[in-house]
């Protein structure tokens, strides 16, 4: 019933979009600025809430081995507590001082009581959500459609700075996109059902064997868990056709950004480099032009 409603509603402002388009596009780029601010948020707290539990499992499963180890200060934190503040003075941040680009750009990039820098990757990070927005915007137009792809984008953009900042790859972000995607493929939204639930599990089984595969052959787990999870996500919402183009544009970048790190950043190859914003990329470009990138691929080999 609630799904339902929804469609109706999104159905109804669709509609709406199409008599002004110009609104749709306003719309689309000061809502997604605001989802830009927030996916700030959720970059930053989401590791530490999911350290905070792992921590608390442990001290649960492992009590009597802990009893005299000295306890860990964390502090319990969610999406919206405790209010935002400087990381350096701990002042709080006021909603004049939290509004996207503005704020960041009346401020000078610093904090207003203790004058440090406030990372410009805040306000990059808003920019790009709502360029990447109006890109999603304009290819699908005012449907139903450009919905599903602003939330699976918005989501993407969160798992690939994750992902660079801490090698992770969230189930609590992951695991919804993945029923989400089967979900609108009910009615063919992207691809017959058939090819979704077919790609959700050939996206996570091909990338599991691969690192099973490597693992055997050299004793090193050569990708996390997390990017079988996110490639199933890609097979759930575009099919198992496009995969093979997924992985290939992902491997070719992420093999070009790593040699380039262990040439010009003193990169060590023991140190691992993250590949689920590769996949994350590569799988944006090909919901939205995979079909004419494959075309033209197989038309060059011929």
């Amino acid at each position: 019933m609630l799904y339902n409603n929804l469609l109706s509603f999104l159905d109804n402002l669709s509609q709406l979009f199409l008599q002004l388009p110009a609104f749709f596009y306003i719309t689309v780029g000061l809502l997604s600025l605001v989802i830009g601010s927030f996916l700030n948020v959720v970059i930053y707290r989401t590791p530490k809430m999911m350290e905070y539990s792992w921590y608390q499992d442990c001290r649960e499963f492992l009590a009597e081995e802990v009893v005299n180890i000295k306890a860990k200060e964390l502090t319990p934190m969610t999406l919206s507590k405790p209010n935002s503040t400087c990381p350096h003075c701990a002042h709080q941040i006021h909603y004049y001082e939290n509004i996207p680009v503005i704020s960041w750009l009346f401020l000078k990039g610093k904090c207003s009581q203790c004058s440090n820098k406030i990372s410009v990757r805040y306000p990059l990070v808003e920019l790009t959500t709502m360029l990447l927005s109006l890109v999603v915007a304009h290819h699908f137009g005012p449907t139903i459609t450009t919905f599903w792809v602003l939330l699976l984008t918005w989501c993407l953009i969160s798992l690939t700075m994750i992902d660079f900042d801490h090698m992770l790859l969230p189930d609590q972000i992951t695991l919804p996109l993945l029923w989400l995607g089967l979900l609108i493929n009910i009615n063919g939204t992207f691809v017959p059902l058939t090819d979704a639930v077919i790609g959700a599990a050939v996206g996570y089984m091909s990338l599991f064997s691969v690192f099973w595969l490597f693992k055997l052959f050299t004793g090193k787990e050569g990708m996390g868990f997390g990017d079988f999870k996110l490639f199933a996500v890609f097979g759930a919402w575009i099919g198992w056709q496009l995969l093979p183009l997924l992985i290939l544009m992902a491997s070719v970048v992420g093999a070009v950004v790593g040699i380039t790190l262990m040439l010009f950043k003193n990169h060590q190859r023991e140190q691992g480099i993250p590949f689920g914003p590769y996949l994350a990329v590569a799988g944006w470009i090909t919901l939205l032009w995979g079909n004419g990138i494959w075309s033209w691929y197989l038309q060059t080999l011929i």
